[in-house]
Parts: C-alpha cells; sequence; structure tokens
C-alpha cells in the first residue's frame, strides 16, 4: 500500500496529432492546470488487482477513508496486511484507534533507513 502526494492534474490545451507512418505522436507543449490529487493504491498480491482512490489532500482522514476503500472491496474473512512506510498519517492516533475496531487489518511498517544499514552492516560481518 503506498500514497502518491501531489499529483499535478494537467490537461494539453489542444489535442495531440494522430499517428501517421513515419510520425510519431505529438503533444502540444502547454498546457491547464487542474490543481493537484493525492493517489492511494494497494496491491493485492494474489490476484494482481489494484484498489485506488484518489483524493484532494493526504492526511490520516484521508489515510482512514482509504482504509475503508480497501474494507469494502475485499472479502469479509481475509486477514489484511498492509506494507506501509513510516509516514507519520500511518501512526496517527485515530488511525489506530480504528484498526482497533478493525482487527482483520494489519499494518506492517518499511524498516527506518538506520534500521536498514544497521542490517546490511550485520550481513557483510556474518557474509563476508
Amino acid at each position: 500500500m503506498d500514497e502518491k502526494s501531489q499529483i499535478q492534474a494537467l490537461d494539453r490545451t489542444q489535442p495531440g496529432l494522430p499517428l501517421k507512418k513515419g510520425r510519431v505522436g505529438t503533444l502540444t507543449h502547454d498546457y491547464k492546470r487542474h490543481g493537484t490529487t493525492t493517489l492511494f493504491a494497494a496491491l493485492n498480491l494474489l490476484d494482481g488487482s489494484v484498489i485506488g482512490r484518489c483524493m484532494d489532500k493526504h492526511r490520516h482522514q484521508e489515510f482512514i477513508k482509504f482504509l475503508g476503500t480497501i474494507d469494502a472491496n475485499t472479502p469479509v474473512d481475509f486477514d489484511l496486511h498492509l506494507i506501509v512506510d513510516n509516514y507519520g498519517t500511518h501512526k496517527h492516533a485515530n488511525v489506530m484507534a480504528w484498526l482497533e475496531q478493525h482487527p482483520r487489518f494489519h499494518l506492517h511498517f518499511t524498516p527506518t533507513v538506520v534500521l536498514a544499514e544497521h542490517g546490511r552492516a550485520l550481513l557483510r560481518r556474518d557474509h563476508p
């Protein structure tokens, strides 16, 4: 599961020219801005499907809404293990309270840089 914030919502001012034999497709250099969006996405490792949702902001409230989207789009008898980074939103008190009310959700946090470096040092020491 991951988020990508500050995605530029852009639209070209004119359509590109169609492909022709010997000529590649073209796009105009100018565009209209339509603000930004945040993409939340979760990959189902069993079948390769993706649950995704765009939202205006990137806060704990939106993260909880996305957890609700995942909850609504997965079979209720599945335990859900989400691998997330250490972004503060994922550890917010309201998120933890939501997770307590939804025990089938299990968050697994990626290691921090310091922990990852420590692990690599241990591997180098044990396996030259």
